[in-house]
């Protein structure tokens, strides 16, 4: 006799947790579909195991044809459970089931071959047998624990395999523990079998995943009416493959000052009924929130967007009426083309988020059409940032140096350090292209602190006396010069190298100087450990004469648009500024000397030093010292 006092339970539960889930917009990805799937695989399940539990149970009330029936949908629909979890597993992890045709008949060929022994049982009698004395287990009854068994040992597989493309740890515990729970509840079910308990472990699998994964709330924003920032990464990631859609952005203008005038409460509110207009003019557009007062809708080839927006901009001339208030808000639009060129949803996202800001920006109404040159270049820029991260962590980044020459002699007196890291095909990246990438991702410290290290080793491993070398300029980005212990940390590889901090002399930018204060207090604080002073890029930035009186610098660098402008039309203001600088007694180096009419007109007006192509190209750290030794 079997028992049903578990199952019933579980079937009440579940459904509440449908009408819930159903209740809220749900985000068309394959993980939500497979969930549907096996909500709906466990539903039916459930209610055909209660039915030929009772049919065997009540087996002499009922016709052995329908007994049978119903056995021969409960073992089907519970080798199709099985499989349905496992490719839940893989919705979860966003990979395809199986990659390759091999793959696919591996995963397919044990549930075919149970549902082909289920389908000859009842002639045969292989999994069960019904007769007139009742219903019976079959020769190849535990088919169902070796199929299940199957399954759940392949999503621990995939779980392990594809682990990092889980966010994180508690995303990682949570498929963990689905997978244990029904393994928990596939042993059970073999000692117990009399009782209906794996339908009960199959719930609570369910609900694991349900709070870590499948909580609509948690892909929704402004209270449900949109989806939100997550969701819109999910969707994009999903489909990066099929793209075939158009793509508008919509920015509310000055944000954070709408938010100062009507406060975060009013303005919140503005935004859900702005969401829920957005829906209701484009009902089968996909609608999300990308914080800070900016939307994302997604639509197919049909939709007119250059219609949309001038719809909604005539919305936007009246106010959105709350019960307490009346906000008046301007918009502006940036619309993609989008295609199955595009690799990654960075690449949309940076690109819209660009387009935004520039509409914010400009105030302007009229939609900003993002072209694919600005698609490519975001992808240039995220395949850069990818090479240099990995470049970082490698601790890969290259030095090259390039060498100062003597403006008198004509020789070789210093050299610059310069980094350089390389693409996923080994090509060199400039600074310029990754330098501006790593302050805004916060990895200009590590970059330049790898570079100042290689430069120490250098200077350790070489004989820069015999090279003619007195010196060599590392620069500081305006980023890492603010770091407070930089100092202790730049002397501390001074130690560990045994170098002389006369070697090494740190090149600082305009930039750097903004703060009088704090350039005081950082001068002095690497002064006191022996480092001197160069100034970088004179010209581009905001030092003044009376700023550089009371820095501590020993040169100044003239940057080499100063000195290409110089060089068209010369002029009386570059030299008299040299005359000054050298009167104050700094030393004067022109960068950018391309030919030798440039080197002899910056040795006329006075520069100590010389830098540029005409001397040499940066060259790698092991060819500058093969090239200068004696």
């Amino acid at each position: 006799m079997w028992s049903f006092s578990f199952v019933v339970p579980t079937f009440l539960i579940l459904m509440i947790i449908i009408i819930f889930y159903f209740s809220l917009p749900r985000l068309d990805i394959r993980m939500n579909r497979f969930f549907v799937q096996l909500v709906a695989i466990e539903m039916v399940t459930i209610i055909i195991d209660i039915a030929s539990s009772f049919a065997d149970n009540q087996y002499t009330l009922m016709p052995l044809q329908l007994v049978n029936f119903l056995n021969f949908l409960f073992f089907a629909s519970f080798f199709t459970r099985s499989l349905i979890m496992y490719r839940f597993t893989f919705g979860v992890l966003g990979v395809s089931v199986a990659k390759s045709a091999l793959m696919k008949q591996v995963i397919r060929t044990p549930y075919y071959a149970c549902m082909i022994i289920t389908l000859l049982s009842p002639f045969f009698g292989l999994i069960y047998t019904v007769d007139e004395f009742g219903y019976h287990f079959g020769k190849l009854y535990n088919l169902i624990y070796v199929n299940g068994l199957f399954y759940i040992l392949m999503s621990f597989y995939a779980v392990s395999k594809y682990r990092k493309r889980l966010s994180g740890r508690r995303e990682r515990y949570s498929m963990l523990l689905y997978n244990l729970i029904l393994l928990s509840g596939l042993i059970i079910r073999y000692f117990l079998n009399r009782y209906l308990l794996m339908d009960t472990f199959v719930l609570m699998a369910i609900v694991v995943v349900y709070l870590a994964f499948m909580n609509p709330e948690y892909f929704l924003e402004l209270r449900g009416v949109v989806f939100n920032s997550i969701a819109l990464r999910e969707y994009i990631n999903e489909h990066i493959d099929d793209l075939d859609d158009r793509c508008m952005g919509m920015v509310v203008h000055r944000y954070y000052e709408m938010r100062d005038i009507y406060g975060a409460v009013q303005t919140d509110v503005g935004l859900n009924m702005i969401g829920r207009y957005l829906r209701q003019i484009c009902p089968k557009g996909k609608i999300f929130y990308y914080r800070r007062g900016r939307f994302i809708i997604f639509g197919d080839k049909d939709v007119d967007f250059k219609e949309l927006s001038s719809r909604i901009t005539a919305r936007f001339r009246n106010p959105w009426v709350s019960k307490t208030a009346e906000l008046f808000f301007d918009v502006g639009f940036a619309t993609i083309e989008l295609n199955n060129d595009v690799e990654s949803s960075d690449v949309i996202l940076n690109t819209m988020i660009k387009a935004l800001s520039t509409v914010d920006s400009t105030d302007s109404q009229a939609p900003l059409e993002v072209t694919e040159d600005e698609l490519f270049q975001t992808e240039k820029e995220i395949k850069i940032k990818r090479s240099l991260e990995t470049a970082i962590e490698n601790n890969t980044v290259e030095l090259f140096l390039q060498p100062l020459i003597d403006a008198e002699t004509g020789k070789i007196v210093g050299a610059e350090a310069l980094s350089r890291i390389r693409d996923e095909n080994g090509g060199l990246i400039q600074p310029g292209n990754f330098i501006h990438i790593a302050e805004k991702s916060g990895r200009i410290n590590e970059l330049g602190e790898q570079i100042f290290e290689k430069t120490c080793r250098f200077i350790k491993d070489n004989d820069l006396v015999n090279m003619g070398v007195k010196w060599i300029n590392v620069n500081l980005s305006p980023l890492q010069f603010l770091r407070k212990d930089l100092a202790d940390r730049y002397s501390g590889i001074l130690k560990k190298y045994d170098i002389d901090p006369e070697m090494i002399h740190l090149e600082i930018t305009e930039e750097s100087t903004i703060d009088d204060c704090f350039l005081k207090r950082q001068i002095q604080a690497l002064s006191e450990k022996g480092f001197k002073f160069v100034l970088d890029d004179y010209g581009t930035g905001y030092s003044n004469l009376s700023r550089l009186k009371k820095c501590p610098f020993i040169n100044i660098k003239l940057d080499i648009t100063i000195v290409r402008d110089f060089c068209k039309e010369p002029d009386e203001i570059l030299p008299t500024m040299i005359s000054a600088f050298k009167q104050m007694g700094f030393g004067i180096t022109s960068e950018g000397v391309e030919d030798d009419c440039m080197a002899d007109a910056m040795k006329r007006i006075g520069c100590d030093y010389l830098q540029g192509f005409y001397y040499s190209r940066p060259l790698p750290a092991e060819d500058f010292a093969k090239t200068y030794a004696m």
